[in-house]
């Protein structure tokens, strides 16, 4: 897909109010660069706790870093300030000692007021990757619903360009464009290396097995920007149908050896962020030994002490 005159105009003039409010950056801030994935807790689950409270929170857990979210009803609301928010929220997790890699949203679409505000201003705090929201497959129709992605896509890579973010598009379940990563790959190709991918091992497992899933992520590595993890397993309903259901990490189908393998010989070094959808008893408890099997995991494929 190419830009037409008339396109890059209308993304330029989009961009510039936000553009010369953001004239006078600050010395650039953000990570500092790794040799192996720094572990990040995605932030909404842990929204009985404020931002401000929850960086010190965190580091007590354990964590290298937060994946922030601004979304309705999230730590980061859509309504009102975001920009006042965002900014706070940042600037209370860096102060704790934790990385932000990745601030992500709902929104999908660029030309919308939020989701520029979002990105201008994740790019001044220092923030290097944004996660947008996904594309539901409207009324079962797959290629439709493919272009209106692309058509998206595109104005991403467009506001990723004007605001030195890399834009990491997330594999998810079957509901959504992108479910199959071959054919997310087919859809950011155009837009390389503005738009990489945000790769789910969980959901890649899901559409296939254990060893679909490694095949999905060695086509994933090399537009890799950051991943996401979580565990599944398929069960069945009262009815017998079979169901997607998710399970704590290193109890389901994912080869969790073999991922950070691959990622250690790749010698990917981008966040990995822990986003828990199943319901344990005790939260805390949960994330703990999540955290715990990631470290270990990512300690012998790294070769960490």
């Amino acid at each position: 897909m190419r830009f037409t005159r008339r396109q890059a105009l209308a993304g330029m003039a989009l961009a510039a109010p936000l553009s010369r409010r953001l004239a006078a950056q600050k010395e650039r801030r953000g990570p500092l660069p790794r040799s192996s994935p720094a572990l990040c807790l995605y932030g909404d689950q842990l929204m009985k706790i404020g931002y401000h409270e929850m960086g010190q929170f965190l580091i007590m857990l354990g964590f290298d870093g937060v994946e922030i979210t601004v979304q309705t009803g999230g730590h980061v609301p859509l309504e009102g300030d975001i920009d006042l928010h965002l900014e706070r929220s940042v600037e209370a997790m860096t102060g704790a000692g934790l990385e932000v890699p990745v601030v992500s949203t709902s929104l999908t679409t660029a030309t919308v007021k939020g989701l520029q505000t979002i990105m201008w201003w994740a790019s001044e705090m220092g923030v290097p990757i944004f996660r947008p929201g996904h594309w539901k497959i409207q009324a079962g129709n797959v290629a439709a619903s493919a272009m209106t992605a692309q058509r998206e896509i595109a104005w991403l890579a467009q506001l990723g360009g004007n605001t030195k973010l890399s834009v990491a598009i997330h594999n998810s379940t079957a509901d959504f464009v992108g479910s199959n990563v071959a054919d997310l790959i087919a859809l950011i190709r155009p837009f390389d290396p503005l738009i990489g991918l945000d790769f789910d091992i969980g959901y890649a497992t899901a559409m296939s097995d254990a060893a679909g899933g490694l095949a999905a992520l060695q086509m994933a590595l090399p537009r890799l920007k950051m991943a996401t993890v979580r565990d599944v397993v398929w069960s069945k309903d009262a009815d017998g149908a079979k169901k997607l259901t998710q399970c704590p990490i290193g109890e389901g189908m994912v080869d969790w050896p073999k991922f950070f393998g691959a990622l250690a010989k790749a010698n990917f070094a981008g966040p990995i962020t822990l986003q828990v959808e199943y319901q344990p008893k005790e939260e805390l408890a949960a994330l703990r030994k999540d955290l715990a099997f990631l470290k270990k995991q990512r300690a012998a494929a790294y070769g960490l002490g």
